[in-house]
């Protein structure tokens, strides 16, 4: 990896390999291997692998975290519930990153942040293990204060925020839904920025709708999955990678 990786004014892409493995295991067998998707993502500049262990293990296996993390020098993010099955699995693996998610068996995918005030008890003991075990810790919530303020007293050192909302509203075409949820994340990435905390984004992001949240100048890392893997079926992974890294880098000048 080149020093130009890590220059403070780059806005990092993570991309979120699970749904190689949904392919994978919708048949069995080895075949699409997601370990094989991280390697790509080094090769094509990629910041990060993304990887999240649902208690189901509908995608990404246990034995899929250590492969990943010895096929390739980028930094794996784990995604987790708040469980401690989760963070023994964390504990034992030391991905350089945990991002901890709200999750429901019955869920297609993750619907909203965490609840991170309400958890506040569950979640003190997590946070403070994975600080203690070298691994950065992340709530992935929703943009507003009393979800980052909950993250400040937990002294979580990174918030993801949850884009899903702005995605929809796109969709919908909603422009003054559009305009509110781009101003409520932007505002939460300013203020969390001003709290020493580091703003991540993410969820329903694609080519069409990454520019405004790219273009936030707080804003650190976006971790996107789904659609760059959808992508790929059409014209790739590397291509579609490098679509979204030149969509983030032309937003942010």
């Amino acid at each position: 990896m080149t020093p130009d990786k890590f220059r403070p004014d780059r806005l990092r892409l993570g991309v979120n390999i699970d749904h190689v493995a949904t392919i994978r295991n919708a048949r069995g067998g080895d075949h699409p291997d997601p370990v094989r998707a991280a390697q790509i993502v080094a090769a094509v500049g990629g910041d990060g692998i993304t990887a999240h262990l649902r208690e189901d293990r509908r995608h990404i296996r246990d034995e899929d975290l250590q492969r990943i993390q010895d096929a390739t020098d980028l930094p794996l993010n784990l995604e987790m519930a708040a469980t401690q099955e989760m963070l023994d699995i964390a504990l034992r693996h030391k991905p350089h990153a945990a991002c901890i998610v709200p999750e429901k068996r019955e869920e297609r995918t993750t619907e909203g942040g965490l609840d991170a005030t309400g958890l506040h008890n569950t979640l003190v003991p997590i946070v403070d293990q994975l600080h203690e075990a070298g691994i950065r810790v992340s709530l992935f919530i929703e943009a507003n204060e009393a979800q980052l303020d909950a993250a400040l007293r937990l002294g979580a050192p990174v918030v993801e925020f949850h884009t899903g909302e702005y995605a929809h509203a796109i969709l919908d075409g909603d422009s003054e839904r559009v305009a509110s949820e781009l101003k409520r994340i932007s505002d939460m990435c300013a203020l969390a920025a001003k709290n020493g905390i580091e703003p991540h984004a993410g969820h329903g992001l694609t080519f069409d709708n990454v520019q405004p949240i790219a273009a936030i100048p707080q804003v650190a890392e976006l971790n996107i999955g789904h659609y760059l893997i959808g992508e790929a079926i059409f014209s790739g992974l590397e291509p579609a990678i490098r679509r979204m890294r030149d969509l983030m880098d032309e937003a942010r000048g």
